[in-house]
């Protein structure tokens, strides 16, 4: 598996998902299993399938948090004010709307819209990545090409 290039922030939820999931196999699903296991016959019994499921889910998501987590490269904090970079909060300006949009660029495991984190491998993180303050870029969105300007580029949230 090849590097995962993370935040610290998001190496640090990560490592807490798998912590959490972690408590949830060893404790909570084998009590449901044995609570289902005492309702009978384990063939027609949905509750008993259902937790089984859920085990397996969860331990999948467990290896796979496992494999980013020892893949992953924790970026170094290399701000630079003037050029878009992994980590960074960047504000955008709708050149056409006018409309300011605040965004992290982030790597694909730690995208989350609502937060405004967007994956360096989406549309808007590949035309932003390495681009400089004051540049403009185009992105194709299904209703067109919409052109932002990089007005700023900081190093967190604030």
């Amino acid at each position: 598996m090849e590097k995962v290039k993370l935040t610290k922030q998001g190496y640090e939820k990560l490592k807490q998902e798998l912590d959490e999931l972690k408590r949830q196999l060893m404790f909570d699903i084998p009590e449901r299993i044995k609570a289902a296991r005492e309702l009978g016959d384990l063939s027609e019994n949905s509750e008993y399938q259902e937790a089984k499921n859920e085990q397996g889910r969860i331990a999948s998501r467990i290896n796979e948090l496992e494999q980013m987590l020892l893949n992953a490269e924790v970026i170094t904090e290399n701000f630079n004010s003037s050029i878009v970079n992994l980590g960074d909060w960047i504000l955008l300006r709708n050149l056409d709307t006018g409309e300011q949009l605040k965004v992290q660029l982030v790597s694909p495991q730690e995208a989350d819209i609502f937060a405004k984190k967007i994956s360096v491998e989406s549309p808007l993180g590949r035309s932003i990545s390495g681009a400089k303050k004051g540049q403009t870029v185009k992105i194709k969105a299904p209703k067109g090409i919409v052109r932002y300007e990089i007005t700023d580029i900081l190093m967190d949230e604030d």
